[in-house]
């Protein structure tokens, strides 16, 4: 009998012989049963029940009404009771593609400014030594304490006088906007994309430049490529905060031509009594997909671009 004969039939005996062991083994069950499994996990699923019907239930209440070819509110609370096209076709006759235009032209140009400037930031306190440096990190987590809205009579009266000199950048200005858009991003982005920047070793730039490179190569080249998670989020979150921004839009903007979609559509739903509650129900459908679409494409870089920042800082 050959050894390799030998071999196979004594792992076959192991094979049966565990098998057998198994078969005799006690197993105990201890996954919680009545009133423990409530209290560890039942409480969980009905928690998230309550939050699927709080998020689903207010959206399919407004498809439903922007299929309601009546365009009103009245006998919304049966769902799907008339589905037209009506809303959606209305749409075109009115100024709601020119506002999609402006607020994606606006939330897109924001979304790659604040991507750029805070990345340069974030390189900047990251790798380089400078006085200050702690100071103005610390500077930059406590104005993040203040919303921007509480700005809004300060940037109105900036925006005014600088008008004056500079038109393209006063009030009524899509360049304005974007460039307070930017302003107010900066700071929460930069200390967010900081922490992310720390986790790349600093042995790559080092490695680079024995090869040559500066830092405008090094980060272009190297860096920007090694941190896209985080580029990915902070894109997303600006682009998501943009196109639904209403207050400063309001404050800025006054020619209808020039009007974000925010702004436009609650010149729609400010009269109660004659609002156009069918052609609102179907511009905020609509006005939701762009901002579905970037979630989806951009979704696998979320978690990863939000918790890795927090390991090194």
């Amino acid at each position: 009998m050959s050894a390799v004969t030998r071999a196979d039939r004594a792992a076959s005996g192991r094979d049966a012989a565990s098998g057998r062991a198994d078969r005799y083994t006690i197993r105990h069950d201890t996954s919680p049963r009545g009133l423990a499994w409530w209290a560890e996990i039942g409480w969980r699923h009905v928690v998230g029940l309550v939050m699927v019907v709080i998020c689903v239930v207010p959206l399919l209440y407004v498809i439903s009404a922007s299929l309601n070819p009546s365009g009103t509110f009245t006998g919304s609370n049966q769902l799907f009771r008339e589905v037209g096209g009506d809303n959606y076709a209305e749409l075109f006759g009115t100024n709601f593609w020119l506002w999609f235009g402006n607020s994606f032209v606006v939330s897109s140009v924001s979304a790659i400014g604040t991507v750029l400037m805070g990345g340069a930031a974030a390189y900047a306190f990251s790798r380089f030594r400078f006085a200050g440096r702690q100071a103005s990190l610390t500077a930059l987590l406590l104005v993040q304490m203040f919303p921007q809205m509480l700005a809004v009579v300060a940037i109105f009266l900036v925006l005014l006088t600088l008008g004056d000199v500079i038109p393209a950048l006063g009030t009524n200005s899509t360049l304005a906007l974007i460039a307070v858009y930017l302003g107010g991003a900066l700071g929460v982005n930069t200390f967010l994309m900081y922490g992310f920047f720390n986790t790349v070793p600093r042995e790559i730039d080092e490695a680079a430049k024995i090869d040559g490179a500066g830092h405008a190569q090094i980060f272009w080249g190297i860096i920007l490529r090694l941190v896209s998670p985080i580029l990915a989020v902070v894109g997303l979150l600006s682009f998501i905060g943009t196109f639904g921004e209403f207050i400063i839009a309001k404050t800025v903007l006054q020619s209808p031509d020039r009007l974000t979609l925010a702004v436009g559509l609650y010149q729609w739903a400010s009269d109660e009594r004659n609002a156009p509650w069918g052609l609102f129900s179907a511009g905020a459908v609509l006005a939701a997909v762009p901002v579905v679409i970037l979630f989806l494409f951009l979704q696998k870089y979320i978690v990863g671009g939000l918790t890795s920042g927090a390991v090194k800082g």
